[in-house]
């Protein structure tokens, strides 16, 4: 996939929804994956994503079929300024703002699946859309 309609950000409930094989998660995986947008997971969403419950085979399986972007210091320097600008503290946000930074460097138009939308709206601002899952 070449990714040249966009991207489309998991972060760890879209991430386990699509390990689950969620159908309505699943729909907007593959109507992104149909319009060519790269579905990307940043690595720290798989460690937050994943626990002893996990079917490890799926999950593994999900994951294959990913872009799984590392944390560079690019990411976590854009991570902390989104933070600082809106006020959050990184014990908590961090890996909210990894995210969010991840989407924001991604090739347009970018979309995050969350179940947090209020916390990456506000870390995002207008440029992502942000869809609740």
């Amino acid at each position: 996939m070449t990714g040249q309609g966009g991207t489309l950000v998991l972060d760890s409930e879209g991430l386990s929804k699509v390990a689950l094989d969620d159908r309505r998660v699943m729909s907007l995986v593959r109507g992104a994956q149909d319009e060519d947008m790269r579905v990307v997971a940043s690595v720290l969403t798989l460690i937050e994503a994943h626990h002893r419950r996990v079917n490890q085979p799926r999950f593994d399986w999900v994951v294959s079929r990913l872009v799984v972007e590392p944390v560079s210091e690019a990411i976590g320097r854009k991570a902390m300024a989104l933070l600082k600008d809106a006020g959050l503290h990184g014990h908590k946000y961090a890996i909210d703002a990894v995210v969010a930074a991840t989407a924001l460097q991604a090739r347009r138009p970018a979309m995050i699946l969350t179940s947090d939308p209020e916390d990456l709206e506000l870390l995002c601002g207008r440029d992502i859309r942000i869809v609740k899952v």
